[in-house]
């Protein structure tokens, strides 16, 4: 009974209601109201799918009715109907809000298919909004996590371009996200609704990167059986996001250039352009400039990408996002693993956090894992660190060695106080030769109680 659509009939007529009770309580939940107050009650006491009303009643009329209920019910389905003839009535009513009417007397055959018919257009309604929202979870900026300042450029920077049409070129480091950059930038461009397609590069060979770009006709190459859709075209009112865009041969750089300028392209083996509305986003590891001066990228390409270019910081420039990284993980692997670990260590936390992290995000996402995965206790440990990172010295203090005599927090200490030392007392400088915020600084040297009557000149 719970599962089924709910129907609320108003109707001033205690004939008319009734009969309209029993013809669809066997396939509805239905209510009946013989009035607008009455039904405006109903509607706040349970949901309702569709509101079936008369339109003249006395007192409050049914369009009337229906524009009150809407105003706190939005998602709700309105029929309305009418005496035969009062066709403006009806339009007016659409014009309103109304899905749809019927006249009187009511053709009960008629009237089941019309409910079977917006119920179903409401449920795929709901279906998309469903998807809408679960595709903006997962591509858009609520899935790049960060509060530093520097991602919050690289945010504004996405709004920005986003609704655009222009090329964007993404450069980072490897493991710094520029993947999901630009699925962020295409869900939250007008082409949301068209497809994202990627290609990364460097893991195709020239001539299968070609095929792969611009598709091919049947027979142009032993092993062409059949005619193949290259991804500028199944990007077609889309975005084609190609990753590692320094990696590209020179031939293709040139159908790419192309491609860009005449927004068609040409299938290997065939002679025919093919228009083509896609929008393109680049990404890059290296430098594109200095690849050009060395004349390993083509010039005229390059300034084709370097229309927009948004450049992501790497994770050890971001050292206030490194906590949030951090948990965000720790709840992502919790939930994988069933596992219910409450958090990190503070020495745990801040060997990580004075981390150089050169693998950027991928690195630490990867590290979380393994140490969710391996870990036996509530918190997650200095000895639950993998070796390698535990023994690395920390970002910026190379000079101070690891001593198995020391804590963690002595030895973050004798860097700190080695940093001020350098600098000659220079938080600023000292913060930066750290790695970390003059902020994260300050909290750290209130931490071990290097306040400024105690702090080195």
């Amino acid at each position: 009974m719970k599962n089924k659509p709910v129907v609320l009939i108003v109707d001033d007529e205690k004939s008319a209601r009734d009969g309209l009770v029993r013809a669809l309580r066997r396939d509805y939940r239905v209510f009946a109201a013989e009035n607008g107050t009455s039904a405006l009650e109903v509607l706040a006491a349970q949901p309702i799918d569709v509101l079936l009303s008369d339109v003249r009643m006395p007192g409050m009329d049914g369009i009337t009715l229906m524009q009150r209920a809407l105003a706190n019910h939005p998602a709700l389905t309105c029929i309305i109907l009418t005496a035969y003839g009062d066709v403006d009535v009806a339009v007016e009513a659409m014009k309103r809000g109304a899905t749809d009417f019927m006249t009187k007397p009511i053709n009960l055959d008629k009237l089941e298919l019309v409910l079977d018919r917006v119920l179903k257009a409401k449920k795929i309604e709901l279906e998309n909004e469903q998807l809408r929202v679960q595709l903006d979870n997962k591509y858009g900026l609520e899935n790049i996590i960060g509060q530093s300042a520097p991602m919050q450029e690289v945010f504004d920077m996405i709004r920005q371009v986003a609704i655009s049409r222009a090329t964007v070129l993404i450069q980072g480091e490897s493991g710094t996200g520029k993947e999901l950059v630009a699925k962020a930038i295409h869900q939250l461009s007008p082409r949301t609704n068209g497809p994202f397609v990627a290609v990364h590069c460097a893991a195709l060979s020239h001539n299968l990167l070609e095929s792969e770009l611009f598709g091919h006709e049947k027979g142009s190459f032993t092993g062409a059986l059949e005619r193949r859709i290259g991804r500028f075209e199944k990007a077609d009112g889309g975005s084609l996001f190609l990753d590692e865009i320094s990696e590209i041969d020179a031939s293709v750089q040139v159908k790419i250039l192309r491609a860009l300028e005449e927004r068609q392209v040409e299938r290997v083996g065939g002679d025919t352009p093919v228009d083509v509305d896609t929008r393109l986003i680049a990404a890059t590891n290296r430098d594109l400039k200095g690849m050009v001066d060395e004349g390993e990228f083509r010039e005229d390409l390059f300034y084709r990408l370097y229309v927009v270019v948004i450049t992501l910081p790497p994770l050890r420039d971001r050292q206030d996002d490194i906590l949030l990284l951090l948990n965000h993980y720790l709840a992502v692997f919790n939930e994988e693993n069933s596992k219910q670990i409450e958090g990190f260590s503070p020495a745990a936390y801040d060997l990580l956090s004075s981390y150089d992290w050169p693998g950027n995000i991928r690195e630490l996402r990867n590290l979380v894992e393994r140490m969710v995965v391996l870990a036996r206790g509530q918190l997650l440990e200095v000895k639950d660190i993998p070796a390698p990172v535990r023994e690395q010295p920390a970002a910026g203090g190379g000079e101070v060695k690891v001593d198995a005599d020391l804590t963690v927090d002595e030895m973050a200490k004798r860097m700190v106080v080695q940093a001020l030392e350098k600098t000659g007392g220079n938080r600023t400088k000292a913060a930066e030769r750290l790695g970390i915020s003059r902020r994260t600084l300050h909290r750290k040297l209130k931490a071990y109680g290097l306040g400024r009557d105690s702090e080195p000149v």
